[in-house]
Order: structure tokens, then C-alpha cells, then sequence
């Protein structure tokens, strides 16, 4: 039974209806004792007939009120009234994203920062036990503050958790029939919750990355026009690639949100928080410009050195391939690319050279050799066809720093256990060339001969890639009082030249603290 503007449900006094649905009916009302505004949320008369759930329903609504945090809406209070059962949330001024959806689609930019907001959301939600299993668009408030999760579920570690869970009372706009309801909350729903099977976090995932995914594309990944025909889809039907849709979309984003909607929780993102972590990085690269995807904020530190040196170092190149009348530069190709399952990436540093390089792209532009380890093992090299995104290890790497192409793009020059070593793509035995134990860098040129730096304060060496001796092709001539390093060769178009970064440091100060500069070189 709708409430009369003026009633009083204890201390609140109702002021206006907001919303009404099927389970239950939410108004704006005045807290008198406070005199704040806030809304109302009146349960469905069911509770009144059990007091058994009431009292589980009460333990859950303590559990929700202790969250606290700023995408998520407040549970202030939970009370009863002359047999009216109400729950007291903090009123939230704007638009469900419901409301906003009719408008369009949302720019990928703002689609990306809502996002990471319930991402956020979601993961301090899951930290304390707290699972949502009706994330929708009409869940999620849109205000000046940014976006609000409204409408949690509870899920406690082992007990089983089963859609209609007490706590999941979502409330709709009036006017919307009772199939049309059911067909909204089934339409959010994971394969698992139509199964009748537990719910868990990664329940909470799928939903998630179908609210995202109507947000950027403006239409529903699933739909029906009947209930059977809905979980049929959702059950069977791999939902549209984003960029068949929106073609402007980032790579990285695509591979998100398919991520988000594999059918089994298993191939899901596991957490809220790996959620949060990819879509930081993601965000990271869509303001870089379409389709460039930088690395989140603790590696973005790290690689501050390493993108000064390559800003420097790509200044001399362009003046030395001007020098020796190479072609120009063809035009830039983006992409993106995310760690490999079960893997993350070697984070560069701006400490230790050795690992300051963890990518190269082969000099035919189709492949990428990166590092990437799994848990706390050593990392490896990992190759990457940008034809068709698929990743590979590649054997006999492990331990792998600083990798560098052969000229024909078959082979890869890497660092690892105080060697210089080369490897076919293709795969093979690992061939060992030099010693170097803090190997600095290396570049291979096409009549065989490698570059490379042995140790930190070694000049530069060169050997052939067929193997024998070793020989220095640069001196350290540094003024007197300083120390130094001569890092990263790289060859120059007429691969007789080369270009290598060398850094001078005071002796008393830290090892890092000094300037550097770039130098060109050659051989007979």
C-alpha cells in the first residue's frame, strides 16, 4: 500500500514517493531527529508474516550497513513500524544509469571512469563478505559525486547463496509491468544464478560486464521476448564483440568486458580487485589516445627513466638516420596488450638497468617479445603475434632480461643466469655466447654481430651470434671524480653505427642521482 505524504515511520517523515516495484517501494522522507533528508525503502508485507525473515534479514542489514565507502549507498538504518517493515539509505540526488541509458550510449571516457567507480565499489563490498547478485543499471545512481551502488545482497563465507537472497530487494521506477521486472533482473543475471547454482564474486563480474557493456554500446548484451528466450540467451549466446558495435573502442576494453562474460566463473576475472587493477590500466591508456594502453600507476613510476632515455634516444636515431639518408619513419601503428592468463608483467625500475627494457617489438613489426612470470616464479619471454593477439612462452627463457631481436625476426638475444644468450622464435636450444652478469643491454645487427653491455661500468662489447670471443668496441673515458655507465646499444640503419646511452654520476652521490647523455659510435 503506497504511504500518504506526511506519514511517519517512527522518526522519518515521508515527503514524496520516489520509486515502487514488486519488492517494495522507496520515498523521500525527513529524519526529524536529524533533521537530514534521506530515503525509505517500505519491504514487502511478507516479512511481517515470518519472523524468521525478519531476523535474518535484520542480520544481513547490519552486515551492509558497516560498509562504508564513497560508491557505495549508505544503509543508515533498519526499523519497524505498526507492522511496516522499512530500510533508511542515504538520498542520493540525480539519475539511475537506467534513466541515463535511454538517452544513448555513454563515451567510452566516462563509461571507463563509472566503471572503475563500482569496480571499486564492488571490491571493498567483496572484502567483507558482501556480494551484490543484482548489479543492473537501475542499481547504480549517477550523481554529482560520481556514481552509487545501491541494493546489496549478502553472501556470508560458506553459506550458500541463491538469487532472492533477503537483502536484493530491487526497487524500479513506477510504471513498469511485473514481466517487464522479471525480464529487467533476469537480464543481469550469470549463467550460475539461473542454474540455481552458488553465487560468489565472479557472479557479481558478469553482471558487471554487462552493465558496462550496454553503457559504451547503448543497447542490452541480452534480450527476449520472453522469459525462456532471455535465459536461452544468456545460457548460449556469446554477446557481440564491443568493437562489431562501437568501433572506436580500445582493444585492451574489449577484451575486459569479453573477459567478464565467459559463461563459466572460472574464465572470469576471479576478483572485484583484478577488475579494478585492469580497468585503472585500461583507463590509463584510453587518455593516452585510442587504442594505447599504458601501465597503472606503480609501473608508470617505475618507467619514468626508461621513457626519458627512449624520448633521447629516439631524438638521435631520427638524426642519425637523416645522417646516413634512411628513409622516413612509416606511420605509428597502436595496440594495446594484457599479461597472459595466470601471469602478470615484469614491472621495469628505475634502479636497476638490468630490467629497465621488458619489450621489444621485431624489426618485421608482427611479432612482440615481452616478460611475464607466473606468481613468484622467474620471469620468461613471452611472444606475441600482433596478427592474431595469441601470447606463447617461449622455452628455456626462464630468468629472462632485456630481449632483443635478430634482424630477421627469428631469434631473440636475452640476458639471464650471468649470460649473454640467443634462442630461436621458432623454438630450439638456448645458445650461451658471453659471460655477463648484470648484462645493460644489446642489439644484434644483420651481418651477425651483437652488441652488448656485460656488467654495469663494462664498456661496450660486440661478439658474433655464431659464438667466440668477446671484445670491447667503446672505452670509458670519464673525467676524473666521476663513475659511469654505457647502456642499451642499438644499431643504427647502416649496422656499422650505433647509439648508446651513457650515464655520468658523481661519486657521492646515490648511484642513480646524475645526468646521461647519448652517444654515436662505430666499427670497421
Amino acid at each position: 500500500m503506497a504511504l500518504a505524504i506526511g506519514t511517519r515511520l517512527g522518526p522519518y517523515e515521508v515527503t514524496a514517493p520516489i520509486g515502487a516495484g514488486g519488492m517494495g517501494e522507496v520515498y523521500k522522507a525527513r529524519d526529524t531527529r536529524l533533521d537530514r533528508t534521506v530515503a525509505v525503502k517500505v519491504l514487502p508485507a511478507d516479512f511481517a508474516d515470518s519472523p524468521e525473515l525478519r531476523e535474518r534479514f535484520e542480520r544481513e542489514a547490519r552486515t551492509i550497513a558497516s560498509l562504508s565507502h564513497p560508491h557505495i549507498c549508505t544503509l543508515h538504518d533498519v526499523g519497524r513500524h505498526e507492522g511496516t517493515d522499512f530500510l533508511v539509505m542515504e538520498y542520493l540526488d540525480g539519475e539511475t544509469l537506467e534513466q541515463r541509458l535511454k538517452k544513448g550510449a555513454i563515451p567510452t571516457d566516462q563509461s571507463l571512469q563509472i566503471a572503475i567507480q563500482i569496480a571499486d565499489a564492488l571490491r571493498s563490498a567483496h572484502r567483507a563478505g558482501v556480494v551484490h547478485r543484482d548489479l543492473k543499471p537501475g542499481n547504480i545512481m549517477l550523481t554529482k559525486s560520481g556514481a552509487k551502488l545501491l541494493d546489496f545482497g549478502l553472501a556470508r563465507t560458506g553459506d550458500t547463496i541463491v538469487a532472492g537472497n533477503l537483502s536484493m530487494l530491487p526497487t524500479t521506477p513506477p510504471g513498469l509491468t511485473q514481466q517487464g521486472t522479471i525480464l529487467g533482473t533476469f537480464q543481469y543475471m550469470a549463467p550460475e544464478q539461473l542454474e540455481g547454482r552458488e553465487a560468489d564474486a565472479r557472479t557479481d563480474v558478469f553482471a558487471f560486464g554487462l552493465v558496462l557493456h550496454e553503457m559504451i554500446t547503448g543497447r542490452r548484451v541480452f534480450d527476449g521476448k520472453t522469459h525462456a528466450s532471455l535465459v536461452a540467451a544468456i545460457m548460449h549466446v556469446d554477446p557481440a564483440p564491443l568493437s562489431t558495435l562501437q568501433s572506436s573502442i580500445p582493444p585492451s576494453l574489449e577484451r575486459i568486458v569479453g573477459k567478464c562474460l565467459n559463461k563459466g566463473p572460472d574464465a572470469r576475472w576471479q576478483s572485484a580487485q583484478d577488475l579494478w587493477d585492469v580497468l585503472q590500466w585500461c583507463a590509463a591508456g584510453a587518455m593516452a589516445g585510442p587504442g594505447v594502453a599504458r601501465q597503472p600507476r606503480k609501473f608508470r613510476v617505475g618507467l619514468a627513466w626508461a621513457i626519458a632515455a627512449a624520448a633521447l634516444a629516439a631524438a638521435a636515431l631520427m638524426a642519425g638516420m637523416r645522417a646516413f639518408d634512411s628513409p622516413p619513419l612509416a606511420s605509428p601503428v597502436r595496440f594495446s596488450v594484457l599479461a597472459p592468463p595466470d601471469t602478470s608483467f615484469v614491472s621495469p625500475t628505475a634502479i636497476t638497468p638490468v630490467n629497465q627494457m621488458a619489450h621489444a617489438v621485431s624489426p618485421d613489426g608482427r611479432s612482440l617479445a615481452f616478460l611475464a612470470r607466473r606468481g613468484t616464479e622467474p620471469p620468461s619471454i613471452w611472444i606475441l603475434s600482433l596478427a592474431s593477439q595469441g601470447a606463447s612462452r617461449l622455452a628455456g627463457t626462464e630468468g629472462a632480461a632485456l630481449p632483443f631481436w635478430s634482424p630477421d625476426s627469428r631469434s631473440i638475444g636475452f640476458f639471464a643466469g650471468g649470460k649473454l644468450k640467443t634462442v630461436e622464435v621458432s623454438g630450439g636450444p638456448v645458445r650461451i655466447l658471453a659471460d655477463a652478469r648484470s648484462g645493460a643491454g644489446g642489439a644484434w645487427n644483420p651481418d651477425g654481430t651483437i652488441l652488448f653491455v656485460p656488467n654495469l661500468g663494462a664498456p661496450v662489447h660486440r661478439v658474433s651470434a655464431a659464438g667466440g670471443a668477446p671484445a670491447p668496441v667503446t672505452s670509458m673515458d670519464l673525467s676524473s671524480g666521476r663513475t659511469g655507465s654505457q647502456l642499451f646499444p642499438s644499431f643504427l640503419p647502416d649496422g656499422r653505427h650505433f647509439l648508446f646511452f651513457c650515464r655520468r654520476c658523481r661519486r657521492h652521490l646515490p648511484r642513480n642521482h646524475g645526468c646521461g647523455f647519448y652517444r654515436i659510435a662505430g666499427f670497421a
